[in-house]
């Protein structure tokens, strides 16, 4: 937790961006794995986290602006709960670590937010990602779950993508403290694969380094030899030589900030010739949009940038045809390679996007439709204190292939007739961390091997 002073500050900022109105703010509750009492990993919204640094189930909140009051809503621990869970802070202890003095039960949120709409007050909420809190939202509220997105507020929802975009100093902080471990779970799954381990081993390993170090994950390890798959959480494999093996994963931090980072590596101690081809040829989109952050560049240029680096390696393989340029703008490189550069971090590891992607990455402004550039997720000029991901990537997806050869898709650029060599290939990613500064940018936490080099090396220390 933050210094209080922190909190109070968000909380003015938050009020002096809206001016008016009553801002409801739902925190998470315990949710049953399999049955209720035996329950998944408690995590808190980050949203609640960012205003109130309360990790707690059970809490709500309310910022009454037109009434200058902010109070927290919870229920006493009962003694089964003690037994139980041992002696927590009382709500009031919690309230005061943040700078809030008001608290009231769970029971009084009903009748207060009641009072408000009686008054004419508008109230203000989040839109809900949980299906808990879409009973909650109907019973306070009387809004339909099929309603409650469109019906949450665009100014609210805008004021707090508006502070959470912009890191400060002790947020950087705690990022890099995130990227760190991350880092240090990298090294350790470069260190292990080899013939004959199990995915499963690899993804336990390095899931006990980002535990070992006061954390958790930021979410569930992608470890596998399968890299054409984007999310793919199997790890039932056994690697085999000749294979490159991709891990994706990040820990997430005792403050729940988080790192992101993907590595991809041979199961032999070095890349094969082509292994190492595919793979420079993403270490060149990767280092190409790197150079090119600085404030002010809109991401979706820097996206452009990268792929039209893949799509000129691409024809030095023989696999595309053309001008490399063209078919990054006409979108013939989704096929190589079918999701965005990138993504926004910070407390959560896609940043807020519970909030909606057209408001995060986008500024409001709309999503493009197209294959390929609708899994961009960021697109907006970048500014100073934004946090993000850098993870070109180059996938060979046998079913793709194939869809786009029988439809016909941007024949005047793709080679489809050398690509069924290339189907059992895989895919290669690198991710890495970075944070834009008053002039340029900077990457995020120790270094990662990511060339062809420094892997190689890391794998044969």
């Amino acid at each position: 937790m933050f210094a209080k002073e922190t909190y109070i500050h968000r909380r003015q900022q938050l009020k002096e961006t809206l001016k008016s109105g009553l801002l409801l703010f739902l925190g998470n509750n315990e949710c049953g794995m399999n049955y209720a009492d035996n329950t998944y990993h408690f995590r808190q919204d980050s949203t609640f986290l960012y205003f109130f640094g309360s990790d707690y189930a059970g809490l709500a909140a309310v910022i009454d602006i037109d009434e200058n009051r902010e109070i927290i809503f919870g229920d006493e621990l009962t003694i089964d709960d003690i037994v139980w869970m041992g002696t927590q802070p009382t709500i009031s202890e919690k309230s005061e670590r943040v700078g809030i003095s008001e608290t009231l039960p769970m029971k009084e949120l009903k009748s207060y937010l009641e009072r408000a709409a009686a008054k004419g007050q508008s109230i203000h909420y989040l839109p809900p990602y949980r299906g808990d809190h879409k009973l909650w939202l109907q019973e306070l509220l009387g809004i339909h779950p099929a309603e409650q997105a469109t019906k949450s507020s665009v100014p609210f929802i805008r004021a707090v993508v508006e502070q959470r975009s912009y890191k400060s100093a002790e947020e950087i902080a705690q990022i890099e403290e995130a990227v760190n471990t991350s880092v240090e779970m990298h090294v350790t799954a470069m260190r292990m694969a080899r013939p004959g381990i199990k995915e499963s081993e690899i993804a336990a390993a390095v899931t006990e380094v980002a535990m070992r170090n006061g954390g958790n994950l930021s979410f569930p390890v992608i470890a596998t030899i399968n890299g054409q798959t984007l999310h793919n959480h199997c790890h039932s494999n056994v690697l085999q030589e000749g294979q490159l093996f991709l891990l994706d994963a990040g820990a997430e931090n005792g403050m729940h900030y988080a790192g992101d980072l993907t590595s991809t590596m041979p199961v032999s101690t070095h890349f094969t010739e082509r292994q190492k081809a595919v793979y420079d040829i993403n270490h060149r989109a990767y280092t190409a949009a790197v150079n090119a952050l600085k404030p002010g560049i809109p991401f979706r240029d820097v996206h452009m940038i990268a792929v039209t680096e893949i799509c000129k390696g691409m024809k030095e393989l023989g696999l595309l045809k053309g001008d490399p340029a063209e078919a990054a703008r006409i979108g013939a490189y989704a096929l190589f390679m079918p999701c965005g550069l990138g993504h926004m971090m910070g407390l959560d590891v896609h940043d807020m996007e519970n909030l909606g992607e057209v408001y995060v990455g986008y500024d409001g402004q709309p999503k493009s439709t197209q294959f390929g550039f609708k899994s961009l997720r960021l697109a907006r000029p970048l500014e100073p204190g934004f946090v993000f991901t850098v993870e070109p990537g180059i996938y060979f997806i046998p079913e793709l292939i194939d869809k786009w050869r029988a439809e016909h898709m941007y024949t005047d650029f793709l080679c489809y007739d050398k690509l069924d060599a290339w189907k059992d290939f895989g895919g290669i990613r690198n991710e890495e961390d970075y944070l834009i500064t008053a002039d340029g940018a900077r990457r995020l936490g120790n270094h990662k091997p990511s060339s062809p080099e420094e892997v190689e090396a890391e794998r044969n220390r």
